[in-house]
């Protein structure tokens, strides 16, 4: 059916045999056949045995990302209908729909697509040409089956601006693929209202992946002193303020940012014990220390530090601090909430950076829980790169 065959190097191709969806340009030791990029082919293992079908792009160090391992599969409206219809099945059992990630790439074998759902519109973000090509075909059969569940889409808007996609050999690009409508819709989730701003947000508008870690934190802030570091738009402030806490102090480097979260403040009739600040919290953390203010529960939501295995010892560097410097903040007794959303940042190198940081700040951590993304975006065991939150809630106790 996908007469152009690529062919991996004896030896190679470990990850992908292991359930992996990619095949690097350095794992292939041929490419027999005409074709384009964004094309569909067949891929074999040095010895003629089928690996599986996927699209290719010899721009890209991913050239190929598979689309199936089953042989003879064909790659039409109906097997895009069935990957689409798989996907909002798992999330109608695990997931409030409400908002919520619809599509996450590789996790739902459809690599390198992104749908989030807000409300009744669509942000899409699509980072692999072959996945560009079959997006307008993936969208109706989205848009199908939804209906079917009596949910009719008022838009879509594209956010396809990330950086990745020059290395696709593809523009950055963001617009409606709609009929125009207004950007900022509103939403609940755990009984807190946003205003999404799709067209200029970050990312798609809204972090989804921390849906029921927020709800996690509400029921240790009633009645507390909170400080949220790293606010964005307000979110885990808010999840504090809605569960009763006596006063929350959001912080962001980012104006737009906090202005928002100031508008999301009023929405939920919380801006008289929820207030906002710009500033740099590497900058603030030890003022506040100075000045010997004491937190019940202290967030840190932190972006990125890293996103590639080159800048891991920095990204170790802002971890530490920011953890030694928030548990100095905390009242004994206390809590802290700390996450990393980089997927270079494994799992065990997050936990020891923490256990670093208690070490310089004299303090015992007894760990509450640890959690990872919400449920929405499933972490599909064997494609490392589907697994990047981590989160855990600690008390935080002076020596014994």
């Amino acid at each position: 059916m996908y007469d152009t065959l690529v062919t991996l190097k004896k030896g190679a191709g470990r990850t992908l045999k292991a359930g992996s969806m990619w095949v690097y340009n350095n794992e292939i030791e041929s490419i027999a056949g005409d074709f384009e990029n964004g094309d569909i082919v067949t891929v074999h293992d040095f010895d003629g045995f089928f690996l599986g079908i996927g699209f290719i792009n010899t721009r890209s160090k991913l050239t190929v990302r598979l689309l199936s391992r089953k042989k003879g599969t064909v790659i039409d409206d109906a097997f895009l209908e069935k990957r689409v219809q798989n996907a909002w099945d798992y999330r109608k059992q695990t997931v409030d729909t409400g908002c919520c990630r619809l599509i996450f790439g590789e996790a739902d074998w459809l690599p390198g697509l992104v749908v989030d759902k807000f409300s009744d519109c669509l942000v899409v973000e699509s980072l692999a040409l072959g996945i560009d090509r079959l997006k307008p075909a993936i969208l109706d059969a989205l848009c199908r089956v939804l209906k079917k569940d009596g949910i009719v889409i008022r838009g879509i808007y594209e956010r396809s601006d990330a950086k990745v996609r020059l290395q696709e050999g593809m523009e950055r690009y963001k617009g409606f693929i709609s009929e125009p409508f207004d950007t900022k819709v509103e939403i609940e989730e755990n009984g807190v209202k946003y205003i999404v701003d799709m067209e200029d947000g970050q990312k798609t508008g809204f972090f989804l992946d921390q849906k029921y870690n927020r709800a996690a934190v509400q029921r240790l802030c009633k009645g507390k002193k909170v400080l949220d570091c790293f606010t964005h738009t307000g979110s885990f402030a808010l999840n504090a303020g809605i569960a009763g806490a006596d006063s929350v102090l959001g912080v962001d480097a980012s104006q737009t940012g906090v202005l928002q979260a100031e508008e999301n403040a009023r929405l939920n009739h919380l801006e008289d014990r929820v207030k906002f600040q710009c500033a740099d919290v590497f900058e603030l953390l030890p003022q506040l220390e100075e000045k010997g203010e004491k937190f019940d529960v202290v967030i840190l939501d932190p972006p990125a530090f890293t996103k590639s295995r080159n800048s891991i010892k920095n990204a170790v560097k802002g971890y530490r601090e920011i953890n030694l410097r928030g548990m100095k903040l905390v009242e004994d007794g206390g809590f802290l909430v700390t996450c990393s959303c980089s997927h270079f940042m494994e799992p065990e190198l997050f936990a020891k950076t923490i256990r670093e940081a208690a070490h310089g700040a004299h303090k015992r951590l007894r760990q509450v829980e640890f959690r990872t993304q919400c449920c929405d975006h499933p972490i599909l065991w064997a494609a490392d790169e589907s697994y990047y939150l981590k989160f855990y809630i600690f008390q935080v106790c002076e020596e014994q």
